[in-house]
């Protein structure tokens, strides 16, 4: 059941896409807080090739479940570490292809209608308890895992915990918050950055989640995918990156 409704999720998302004549398509399945600077760079990869790119994003624990139920991807960037190695455990990436792509931090921010009255971010959550707050899926979004790290790390989780509304993936939240349902969310930094419809509280310490890593590799038997991996690391690429709010992890020789 869940293998037909992820492959009817692909075929609706597939059946949108424009075709190119004559052209190769590369399908990068990514996490979607990459969203906003994968959208930007599509262009200029088309440009750089002739190829289109075919760009499809959600949680990383659903695309990596999907590839692994043999969805048509060339490329995979998680948003941590454990989906990656979990692929890699299955033979479904090129461990030979893999590279850490951008480090990114976690944040909380708040609707620009809460006065939180304070940017000190434990202050704001000891202060705020009657609103809710948006965040991942704590058992499957990487965002939400290490949200619920940072957390228990502050020892505010069992008290915070029955205010958390989870959900799918973090470019729900950010809506959620953006649009002042919900009054708090814990969300990436790149997020928050430049985004005019939600205010940065603060960073969590780095102390107090895992690191937040994506990254990137070639989907096993893809003939595609090293064309778009040597872009990622292209200067092009790395300037759009640093502008959305995110650490490249790598030179353009690697």
């Amino acid at each position: 059941m869940l293998g037909a409704a992820i492959y009817m999720l692909w075929g609706c998302i597939g059946a949108s896409l424009p075709s190119h004549a004559g052209a190769e398509p590369v399908t990068v399945f990514a996490a979607s807080s990459l969203k906003p600077v994968l959208d930007e760079l599509a262009p200029h990869y088309e440009t750089k090739t002739g190829n289109p790119l075919i760009l499809s994003y959600a949680g990383s624990a659903l695309i990596a479940r999907q590839i692994q139920l043999g969805a048509p991807a060339d490329v995979f960037i998680s948003a941590n570490q454990s989906w990656m190695d979990h692929l890699a455990a299955q033979g479904a990436i090129d461990p030979n292809s893999r590279f850490d792509l951008v480090r990114n931090r976690l944040a909380l921010v708040a609707a620009k209608t809460l006065e939180t009255g304070s940017r000190d971010l434990r202050r704001v959550l000891a202060t705020q308890k009657q609103q809710k707050i948006a965040m991942g899926l704590v058992h499957a979004v990487p965002a939400g895992q290490y949200g619920k790290e940072a957390l228990e790390a502050l020892g505010l989780w069992h008290e915070l915990a029955p205010h958390v509304v989870q959900l799918d993936n973090v470019r729900a939240a950010v809506r959620l918050v953006a649009r002042g349902e919900l009054g708090l969310g814990i969300v990436y930094a790149s997020d928050a950055h430049k985004n005019p419809d939600i205010d940065l509280v603060g960073l969590f310490p780095e102390n107090t989640h895992s690191p937040i890593l994506y990254p990137a590799a070639a989907v096993t038997g893809s003939e595609q995918a090293e064309q778009v991996l040597t872009f990622l690391r292209s200067e092009t690429a790395r300037a759009a990156l640093r502008h959305h709010g995110f650490v490249p992890l790598f030179t353009e020789e690697q």
